[in-house]
């Protein structure tokens, strides 16, 4: 089984700090460091997509694309790796091909290594165009397998979607436990299954949420996982992944060695102690999210989502509720066929638990996220879904999609590129795909960098004109 060095993929520039501070961590708070972690080894670093995009342009005012040239321009010998999701590209709905595409292209040129792209339905149909593009523009293709429980989740499915995911092209496979439900044994289980269905290299992902993460990497590993996730120490735990310098002692002097430098990467962990102290004091970083909640594994719900379903409640007057809306989601769950709880469909599933307690009637109101899904729009959920409900949420006479969704989607490109907001802020290619995700929150930075360059060029004109007086 030994698959002697264990590689490690350090998340501190993103899943670390949108798990424990919603992603706030500014470039220049990132960039004195880079070099040092440059030196380290790292298999990847994690320092793109996911909600980085979205969170530099609406709170950071940041353009995300100069982020990761800066980001480039330092890690001269480590792969730098993003997170995609699939025919969602980092939005919450389908695009079509030419924008994901195009999207690729752009992630690639502007220095992204390795693409890691997921459904949160794990079709794999909705995975095929962004795979196709990685690979086309020479990246590397990672497929992330969303992990979840329930009767249909058996080791044999995992098999046959490790198969799949090989046939699909993919460089390497990635279980992406976003929940921490995989406990230590089930993972001991679940590599080797992965490991019967496909040769490609075995990265492990998770959450510390319920307390398992560091033992269920143990396991991991010693059944023959390849690369693991961890984060610096001062944005490790809680909700994010298991401490770097933690993992790297535990497997020092063993078979699994990851040859990584201690010392270094302490130097590393020393310089974002201050900046956690920082968020601590500021209440950015919440000591809530620091701790272990084993409620995760007792109703099977993401941090995120048990704390969008606490607040929803609250909103309603309705607190004394949640006990029936957490017995309630694994209903709606079945009912809607199985799906992981990741977003989006872990929101689609929560929200309509919440209508389906406080309305009294199940499925009396239903969000038209929730239509969508049960439309087929986001892609073929494991099971079928329930035919009572599936008649009840339809319109009349509309059916369930069954082929690819993105095949509903005319090409988008030209139509994005033409619009009057493009038009007018337009400075880099770049900027297409900025709107074509979030068109508000684009429209808004694009105002704000035309101010600020306007500003900068009001000085420069001042500066001229005190230096010459007419």
């Amino acid at each position: 089984m030994a698959n002697s060095k264990v590689k490690i993929t350090e998340t501190v520039l993103r899943d670390a700090h949108q798990s424990l501070i919603a992603t706030r961590m500014p470039s220049e708070l990132m960039e004195p460091i880079l070099d040092k972690m440059d030196q380290v080894g790292y298999n990847a670093v994690e320092c793109w997509g996911g909600a980085t995009f979205d969170a530099c342009l609406r709170f950071l005012k940041e353009d995300p694309w100069d982020r990761l040239r800066m980001l480039k321009s330092h890690f001269k010998n480590t792969k730098l790796q993003m997170l995609f999701r699939g025919q969602n590209i980092l939005g919450y709905n389908h695009y079509a091909d030419d924008v994901v595409e195009y999207f690729v292209q752009k992630s690639v040129a502007n220095g992204i290594d390795i693409i890691r792209i997921f459904d949160c339905l794990n079709d794999i149909r909705n995975l095929e165009t962004a795979v196709k593009a990685t690979k086309k523009e020479g990246g590397h293709a990672q497929i992330a397998l969303c992990y979840t429980l329930g009767d249909a989740y058996t080791l044999d499915y995992w098999e046959k979607l490790a198969n799949d995911v090989e046939s699909l092209g993919a460089d390497s496979l990635c279980i992406k436990d976003m929940a921490g439900l995989l406990v230590p044994a089930e993972a001991t289980k679940l590599v080797q299954a992965l490991k019967r269905g496909t040769k490609l290299p075995i990265e492990m992902h998770t959450h510390y949420t319920s307390g398992m993460a560091s033992m269920t990497y143990m396991k991991s590993i010693e059944a023959g996982a390849d690369i693991i996730d961890t984060a610096s120490t001062p944005f490790a735990l809680g909700t994010s992944q298991p401490s770097t310098e933690v993992m790297v002692r535990a497997l020092q002097g063993t078979e699994f060695d990851t040859g990584l430098d201690l010392d270094k990467l302490i130097e590393i962990s020393n310089y974002f102690t201050p900046y956690r102290e920082e968020c601590i004091k500021s209440g950015l970083l919440s000591t809530k999210v620091l701790g272990v909640n084993i409620n995760t594994l007792k109703y099977q719900v993401p941090g995120g989502m048990l704390s969008n379903l606490i607040k929803q409640l609250h909103d309603a007057g309705k607190d004394d509720k949640l006990e029936e809306v957490l017995e309630e989601v694994p209903r709606v769950r079945k009912d809607f066929g199985e799906p992981p709880l990741v977003t989006p469909s872990s929101q689609i599933v929560g929200t309509q638990a919440v209508m389906n307690v406080l309305t009294g009637e199940r499925y009396k109101m239903v969000p038209k996220e929730s239509h969508k899904l049960v439309a087929g729009e986001f892609g073929k959920t494991i099971k079928p879904m329930n035919s009572d409900v599936v008649a009840k949420v339809l319109k009349k006479g509309e059916k369930q999609m069954t082929d690819r969704p993105a095949d509903h989607i005319k090409p988008q490109l030209e139509g994005f590129e033409n619009s009057a907001v493009v038009k007018q802020y337009k400075k880099q290619d770049e900027d297409v795909l900025t709107y074509a995700l979030f068109p508000e929150v684009a429209t808004d930075f694009f105002k704000y960098r035309a101010a600020q360059e306007t500003k900068v060029d009001a000085s420069v004109a001042d500066t001229k004109n005190k230096a010459y007086p007419v």
